[in-house]
């Protein structure tokens, strides 16, 4: 993958390299000045603009000084692309750290100008599928 183009597609594997290489400036040349970032399982979470996206991450980069960004599958439609990521690292208390899920990027001169962002902690216990129904459709909701 050309990681120099402006494509979808490079936009990501930038993305991925500056994270790994834990460049906080390379990471938010990324995005747009005016990104928009919408959670929509955690609507309360989405915000606008990328000095945002530097304060999320030096959190991150501070508190998991190793975590890893791996793209797993990659998708391209147009200016939109559909990524599957998985983040891997240590917490300071010596816990691992583990996140999954996907991320939409739409795509405009380069920058990453919006996502729909769907990554979330990876759960460690708590029962199989039938568990996890029972807990959906009762009438306390999702646990």
């Amino acid at each position: 993958m050309d990681i120099q183009g402006s494509g979808p597609a490079a936009v990501v594997e930038r993305l991925c390299r500056a994270t790994n290489d834990h460049d906080l400036d390379a990471l938010v040349a990324c995005f747009a000045p005016d990104y928009r970032n919408e959670t929509p399982v955690h609507p309360e979470r989405g915000f606008t603009g990328r000095e945002q996206v530097r304060k999320n991450w030096t959190q991150i980069f501070a508190a998991i000084p190793d975590v890893y960004a791996e793209v797993l599958r990659c998708a391209v439609d147009g200016d939109t692309v559909w990524t599957e990521w998985e983040h891997r690292g240590t917490r300071p208390d010596g816990s691992p750290h583990l996140m999954r899920g996907a991320i939409i990027f739409g795509v405009i001169d380069g920058l990453a100008s919006w996502a729909r962002f769907y990554l979330e902690p990876v759960q460690d216990g708590g029962g199989g599928v039938d568990d996890a129904v029972r807990r959906q459709v009762s009438s306390g909701g999702p646990a």
